[in-house]
């Protein structure tokens, strides 16, 4: 005999339990930020910077230093990918002997110097301390932006200026001055004699003396006026 099944009696096994989001192996379109350490001694300078920084969604500032020493001790507390480093920085060490701290500390961050001083004494210093990148105060914000994620890449990054001047240097087109003779010859450019340079570098009269004989064979003058005419006329002092 043949039965009409009722479809209520016999209902249909229930579905199986279907996760609202089904998992996704797919990578995270969030890019990490680059993490910032500010160091300017002008609270003014370090107001801007935070503003514009701000205004990079790829940037975030984790704090700011007045001055190298605090830069040191912040850059081992909150270990930034990036330290933004100005080269004067009032009383305490400078923004190169900051860096040098910074770079000699085991897993550093990058150091990127931020000034407005190119001499060549300056840029060289600063590159010799272990800094990534050398960029000018006076460079648009695109270009400061895309310095701060090339130097946190560990990428060399340099302004125009400062790359002219450092191309030149390689080449030999300009003299190459040690750092007692720079230190001499800010003496001279401030019109002090032998006498008081001495005093002032601790050295004696006699070292002055060898000192500006060297000075002038490599700037090719025989007067001390002419040897600080072509200091600053090559950009080797402030």
């Amino acid at each position: 005999m043949t039965t009409n099944e009722n479809p209520a009696a016999n209902p249909a096994p229930a579905p199986t339990d279907v996760p609202t989001h089904a998992p996704s192996d797919a990578p995270s379109d969030t890019k990490k930020a680059t993490t910032i350490l500010l160091c300017d001694d002008h609270v003014v300078v370090r107001a801007g910077l935070l503003a514009l920084l701000g205004s990079e969604p790829d940037i975030e500032v984790l704090g700011e230093a007045g001055s190298g020493e605090e830069a040191v001790a912040l850059a081992a507390k909150l270990r930034p990918d990036v330290v933004l480093m100005d080269l004067q920085l009032g009383e305490g060490i400078d923004g190169v002997e900051a860096t040098r701290r910074i770079t000699a500390a085991p897993n550093p961050p990058h150091v990127l110097v931020l000034t407005t001083y190119d001499t060549d004494a300056d840029i060289t210093r600063a590159i010799g301390a272990g800094a990534t990148g050398y960029l000018l105060k006076a460079e648009r914000p695109e270009e400061l932006f895309a310095a701060i994620h090339s130097a946190a890449q560990g990428r060399t990054t340099l302004s125009a200026p400062v790359a002219s001047r450092v191309m030149a240097h390689m080449r030999g087109t300009q003299p190459t001055l040690t750092d007692r003779e720079l230190d001499i010859l800010g003496q001279l450019a401030h019109g002090l004699g032998n006498r008081d340079i001495a005093r002032a570098l601790f050295i004696s009269e006699a070292t002055v003396k060898t000192h500006l004989g060297r000075i002038y064979d490599k700037l090719g003058v025989d007067t001390r006026a002419g040897a600080v005419s072509v200091a600053k006329e090559q950009r080797l002092l402030p």
